[in-house]
């Protein structure tokens, strides 16, 4: 067996595997590399049954049917004004049909589609479905459908580090308290619900929060990788669990449905919206289809027996915004685990860790890469400097492997008892140039996620041309490069003795060119300046062996 071969078969397989998985996952099948929904959640209790669920459903958005009080009444839906808060960070709206923050945008990134506008989350529109609500069951209270009262008071921050809507709805004698309260230069919204009975009797109510969401991907989703888009639940017990919305369309979706701590959330590529209750406040947890093409995950937390003339409040919060580490880890407990690095996280977490105190001198993320992939490569030297000796002394006595081939055309066995008696006389380990390769396939997939699930590097430049290093390379300079670098590689490597594994391993830099023309500029980035890296040090080592031959 020569060592060609193997590395042939190494990298070329790999490469196959990964363009033929990246498929499957465009085509909603699951991966085998990467974590999908239904692999990540561990087995528990079914969820809540959807036709069982006391949660009114939604009405006015697109797709949606009509709630059970709507169509009872025949009424026509009832008309609110939309009231906008504006901080450092969010433009929300709220309606004041049910108090729900209808849309939110986020002032600070740019929308996929079209840079020249902001990314908007939550939104209303005719073709797209994305909202937080909230109400109380238990009996005729106030719910997400229930007309609201603003209070007075400012809708922006100004010269304050915080903004209050005040929003109160009242049906039977019981009133409803929704308090929103932003924040400068925070994407987490507290709110606060108040439950005042004003009535003759004892009334023992409970509080749902649900975010709701069409099943489309965002706009702008690559046609060559495929990123989660769908409901998560996080439980001390049971931990992180994401789950997909063919499975809650079909009911077979399975999550933990009891606790008194975690969180819900709706996850998409960069971004997260998570409803957090209080701790150790009991509470159901359900999933269900709301309508067509439409599907809510949420909580219950019973609010305990309210006396004729008493109030209670629970207080929550509501993060919508970046899936930036640092933030999340702050948040909750468990949030940072929407940002999901695969099967190789072990691997990618000390990465990106290395990777934001780089950044923190350099200021640059593509500088970053460029000094990480420096640095991976200084921890690897041993071991490559070995590989790469190996792989000088293979090109040396390539042409006593052609004639050994020449001898035993016929005679296989014969053939390979004599390459090993070659490999062990010229003291060469045929497995040796493949160390290198095999060492930076799970080096390589790691950064892959870190650099496809990192909203901090969303939109960020290198230089010249490179103006979002997760993008792939506009003019494809960098794949260019790249094969470049990898044909330098294929001449300094030993000549495959079979003609055809030749001609196969100089074709493969124009393969590679081309699978990498849809990879993230920062991936080809590294790569270009690893392979840079691995030619130097492959030329010195060589010269140094011919060196000591002469």
């Amino acid at each position: 067996m020569d060592i060609k071969r193997t590395v042939l078969w190494v990298v070329f397989s790999f490469s196959l595997l990964l363009l033929w998985d990246s498929w499957q996952r465009h085509n909603g099948k699951p991966s085998m590399f990467f974590p999908t929904a239904t692999q990540e959640a561990t087995p528990a209790a079914a969820g809540a049954d959807p036709s069982k669920s006391p949660v009114p459903q939604v009405a006015g958005a697109a797709g949606t049917t009509a709630g059970a009080a709507d169509v009872a009444g025949g009424l026509p839906a009832a008309k609110g004004e939309t009231i906008t808060i504006t901080t450092d960070v969010v433009k929300a709206d709220i309606d004041t049909v049910g108090g729900e923050l209808k849309r939110l945008e986020l002032l600070k990134h740019r929308d996929t589609v079209d840079p020249t506008k902001n990314l908007v989350l939550f939104d209303s529109s005719a073709g797209h479905t994305y909202l937080a609500e909230s109400g109380l069951i238990g009996g005729q209270f106030p719910t997400h459908k229930s007309i609201f009262t603003a209070k007075p008071g400012a809708r922006a921050l100004d010269n304050g580090n915080e903004v209050q809507l005040v929003l109160e709805a009242q049906e039977n004698g019981v009133k409803l308290t929704k308090t929103y309260t932003f924040k400068r230069g925070d994407y987490v919204i507290d709110l606060k619900h108040t439950v005042t009975n004003d009535s003759a009797a004892a009334i023992t109510p409970s509080l749902y929060l649900q975010l709701v969401r069409d099943g489309n991907k965002p706009g702008g989703e690559s046609h060559f990788y495929s990123t989660f888009t769908g409901p998560a639940v996080y439980t001390d017990a049971e931990k992180f669990q994401k789950l997909t919305f063919e499975k809650i369309e079909e009911g077979k979706e399975q999550h933990a449905n009891k606790s008194d701590n975690g969180w819900i959330a709706l996850v998409q590529h960069y971004f997260v919206s998570a409803f957090i209750p209080p701790e150790k406040a009991q509470r159901d947890i359900f999933t269900k289809k709301i309508g067509t093409n439409l599907y809510a995950v949420g909580n219950i937390l019973p609010l305990g027996t309210v006396a004729p003339g008493a109030s209670v409040t629970m207080d929550a919060r509501l993060y919508s915004g970046p899936q930036e580490s640092s933030v999340l880890e702050k948040t909750t407990p468990g949030l940072e685990l929407v940002k999901d690095y695969g099967w190789l996280t072990i691997i990618a977490k000390p990465i990106f860790w290395l990777m934001i105190h780089i950044h923190a001198y350099v200021g640059n993320w593509g500088w970053t890469i460029i000094l990480l992939t420096m640095l991976i490569k200084a921890v690897f030297f041993p071991l490559s400097a070995a590989s790469y000796r190996s792989m000088a002394k293979m090109k040396a006595v390539t042409p006593k492997m052609t004639a050994i081939r020449e001898r035993h055309k016929g005679d296989p066995q014969a053939m390979n008892r004599e390459m090993m008696s070659l490999y062990k006389t010229e003291k060469i380990n045929p497995l040796g140039g493949c160390l290198p390769i095999v060492i930076q396939i799970p080096v390589f997939i790691s950064l892959y996620w870190v650099l496809l699930a990192s909203v901090e590097m969303r939109g960020a430049p290198w230089l010249g041309w490179i103006h979002d290093l997760t993008a792939p390379d506009p003019f494809y300079i960098l794949p260019v490069l790249m094969a470049v670098s990898m044909f330098i590689q294929t001449k300094l490597n030993p000549t495959p003795p079979d003609p055809v594994q030749a001609k196969v391993m100089m074709f493969m830099p124009i393969v590679f060119s081309v699978m990498f023309f849809f990879f993230p500029s920062g991936l080809v980035l590294y790569w270009v300046v690893n392979n840079v890296l691995s030619i130097t040090q492959q030329w010195v080592i060589t010269r140094k062996l011919q060196a000591g031959k002469a």
